[in-house]
């Protein structure tokens, strides 16, 4: 006798067995490979946030140097304008005994009949307009401010007579001032 046992049924109980185990294996791996996508994903975004958060504070850094570099622009150009008042400051006073010397020199030169109607400074040039009676007294003036220690020569660029024969001279002289040592120009 002979037994005939049929495997067909158990095979394919344990093909069907390997089939659901391959198939829920296939279901875990698109799992484990689903989640590992989603925390790479979340990793690289946190990286692209930190990354943000970095050029954000650099950006801040930047926004405030170049404030500071501004500010200290604005300080140098402050410092620029006032070192230039102190040296107007400082020429200014510098000038003021220079100013009262040609004054005082102006006043002790004059010779009688004469007196000047304007006076002008221009660097260290003075423009003279006056009234003498006589053209003798122009030039005696002239000899005057010549003597003093404190002009060079004058020049003489106009005379102006009034018609009558008694009537008085305008003239316009200019003359430089002469540099004197510095001893000699402090009061």
């Amino acid at each position: 006798m002979t037994i005939e046992i049929n495997l067909l049924p158990w095979r394919e109980r344990q093909r069907q067995q390997r089939t659901r185990r391959f198939q829920q294996l296939l279901f875990a791996t698109l799992l484990l490979g689903l989640l590992g996508g989603w925390l790479i994903a979340q990793y690289e975004q946190a990286q692209v946030r930190a990354q943000q958060a970095r050029l954000a504070m650099v950006q801040r850094d930047a926004e405030a140097l170049n404030s500071d570099i501004q500010a200290v622009r604005d300080y140098r150009q402050l410092r620029e304008r006032m070192l230039e008042q102190i040296e107007l400051i400082t020429a200014l006073q510098a000038s003021r005994p220079g100013t009262v010397r040609v004054f005082d020199q102006l006043a002790a030169t004059l010779v009688d009949g004469v007196h000047f109607t304007e006076l002008s400074r221009h660097d260290r040039r003075l423009e003279l307009n006056g009234v003498a009676l006589a053209n003798r007294q122009v030039s005696d003036q002239m000899r005057a401010l010549e003597r003093s220690p404190v002009f060079g020569v004058p020049l003489l660029s106009d005379v102006q007579s009034g018609e009558s024969p008694g009537a008085p001279k305008r003239f316009h002289m200019s003359v430089e001032e002469r540099r004197l040592p510095s001893q000699e120009t402090t009061p």
